[in-house]
């Protein structure tokens, strides 16, 4: 596995939680989990891959952390990187713009010469109306509901992660 690390944004912990279920299940140390309001241009040297998660809040917008990040992840050389994504939503209360975030980070780094990983996953299983998320008919990254289907999250997580090329 290529030298990775984990990078979250999360108000609440339930993303943050969920970075490091990920963590656990690739075998990625604890102190390649970042929070992202950490992240540096120099941080981005040590590591080959890039799982990038994201709570989504309001109505449909990034974690607050991220908009730093972003802007670092867009001025650095990301064309070696191997990046994947994740994030948490409110199927129930958001269910308009649910895992938005996850389709917003894509947006900002789809032309930066990454590639990506563990973006397609199908949209059958889960209960909402539209998301950000949602390209040619596909989740861009692993969307989850610890909200109201925390029970499906294992085994999203699981099915994911052997969907990555790492």
């Amino acid at each position: 596995m290529k030298r990775t690390a984990i990078f979250y944004g999360s108000s609440t912990g339930m993303t943050e939680g969920v970075a490091h279920t990920i963590a656990k299940k690739l075998g990625i140390a604890p102190n390649n989990v970042i929070d992202v309001s950490r992240l540096t241009a120099d941080s981005l040297d040590n590591y080959d891959a890039l799982i990038l998660g994201s709570s989504t809040w309001g109505c449909g917008e990034l974690q607050d952390d991220w908009y730093d990040a972003v802007k670092i992840l867009k001025a650095a050389d990301l064309s070696q990187k191997t990046i994947a994504l994740f994030g948490c939503g409110d199927s129930e209360s958001y269910p308009d713009t649910f895992c938005d975030a996850i389709g917003l980070l894509y947006d900002e780094l789809k032309d930066t010469g990454c590639r990506f990983t563990g973006n397609h996953v199908a949209t059958d299983d889960y209960s909402f109306s539209s998301s950000a998320s949602v390209i040619d008919g596909d989740f861009v990254g692993l969307p989850l509901d610890e909200a109201n289907e925390s029970d499906k999250s294992e085994a999203r997580i699981d099915a994911w992660v052997k969907s990555l090329d790492l």
